[in-house]
């Protein structure tokens, strides 16, 4: 497969990725201002928008409004939903024949959807219901693809983009939600925020089979970082990684993909064999930034690897 096929399809995957968990968040957000004051909903919202790489916020109270403004339909906010839409479908049309009819179509009509709209519109009617159509949006394409496209290299690296991507969003909404609540007193307002970590996940009723309802800090940290079964985990979004990285090496060439594979492999292999109380203990906050220096190692190592590689690599090779 050729490099520059082989990173849109990568980066597709992702930017759709990343335009869901925006889509997600701002959806649990705007939702849990119904049962939470405006002095309590500060805080969220501004962890949200540094989580999410948004505007600077000034010291003044929040204005929600020109929040779901920026992160939505804001063209110069590289994080934003339109921006993120733009550029999976940008780089969809660059490898338009990698993809079936039916892959482009949906793409294409997501694009045009959020392209026909604005946030005057949303805001007057139901946000709710626009971010559930980019939700949905994002979900069927990612159907789409796995019924009508060939499972071969190409899907492979969707699969690699998709699940990266993922599993980094949760990691970094985990480590940012538990050093903000995880020592404080539980009370109702405080569930709440909880409750609002699950569902930004779309992991709650998942979670609450396991567990049933009562929400613990470790147990919510165990399921959304080791949990094997769960697909919004970030135990099961590596070894997704691991698998399409596998499945691509071994159609190529096994020295080239040597290191990628051993960074995967260290990965995999420490959320595998960890254990939340060991986590707790020795610093949940450390723990993540080593688990997301490790992605961004593995993120590197992809470029370098199959996309960004010299000539003169190839030619050894």
């Amino acid at each position: 497969m050729l490099s520059r096929v082989a990173e849109s399809l990568y980066w597709m995957s992702r930017y759709l990725e990343r335009a869901e968990h925006t889509a997600r968040l701002l959806d649990m957000n705007l939702n849990l201002c119904l049962d939470r004051t405006p002095a309590s909903n500060e805080g969220r919202w501004r962890r949200m928008v540094a989580l999410l790489h948004g505007p600077k916020l000034p010291d003044t109270p929040i204005d929600m409004y020109a929040i779901t403004q920026a992160l939505t339909f804001d063209p110069s906010n590289a994080a934003s939903i339109v921006t993120c839409i733009n550029a999976a479908r940008e780089n969809a049309r660059q490898v338009r024949e990698q993809c079936s009819s039916e892959m482009w179509e949906q793409l294409n009509q997501l694009f045009l959807d959020i392209k026909g709209t604005s946030i005057e519109r949303i805001w007057e009617q139901e946000p709710w219901a626009f971010f559930r159509s980019v939700k949905d949006g994002s979900h069927l394409f990612q159907g789409i693809t796995d019924s009508t496209m060939s499972h071969g290299q190409g899907w492979e690296f969707i699969e690699i983009g998709r699940s990266l991507e993922r599993a980094g969003a949760v990691a970094a909404l985990v480590d940012n939600h538990y050093s903000a609540f995880a020592e404080r007193d539980p009370s109702w307002n405080e569930y709440l925020e909880w409750v609002g970590l699950l569902k930004g996940c779309t992991a709650f009723e998942a979670y609450c089979k396991v567990h049933t309802a009562e929400l613990r800090p470790e147990r919510i940290a165990e399921f959304l970082l080791l949990n094997a079964e769960f697909p919004h985990s970030v135990r099961y979004s590596v070894d997704k990684v691991k698998a399409s990285l596998d499945a691509v090496a071994a159609v190529t060439d096994g020295r080239k993909a040597a290191r990628v594979n051993r960074l995967a492999g260290r990965l995999t292999a420490a959320l595998s064999y960890g254990q939340i109380d060991e986590i707790v203990e020795g610093g949940l906050h450390a723990y993540l930034d080593d688990i997301r220096r490790q992605f961004d190692q593995l993120h590197t190592a992809i470029q370098q690897t199959y996309i960004a590689y010299s000539i003169e690599s190839a030619l050894v090779a």
